[in-house]
């Protein structure tokens, strides 16, 4: 069984710079030491005889035809636009770029 301290979720609070209350902490180290204990646990199971799996149930790809599809046409894609110059969306500069 682990022991995470008290201290040990404040200095990791402090690292990931999150303030936390006294209860915080006290409820944190409770919580943090259960999920240890819970990954100590299942890191038990392992056992050499069981293959190394990424899903425990077979996984096939679901595949459909690719078919194109008409779309739209630029003037009716830039019929909505708020502002469009030159066949194109215009949008507001970011950040001083200049052109």
């Amino acid at each position: 069984m682990s022991d995470i301290t008290r201290e040990e979720v404040a200095r990791l609070a402090d690292l990931a710079k999150i303030a936390l209350t006294s209860a915080e902490l006290d409820r944190l180290a409770g919580q943090l030491d259960a999920i240890v204990d819970a990954v100590a646990v299942v890191s038990g199971a392992v056992d050499e005889s069981i293959p190394a799996t990424s899903h425990p149930i077979e996984l096939t790809n679901v595949m459909r035809e690719d078919i194109p599809e008409p779309c739209l046409t630029n003037e009716e894609s830039l019929a909505a636009a708020p502002a469009a110059e030159d066949g194109f969306f215009r949008v507001p500069r970011l950040m001083g770029e200049t052109p």
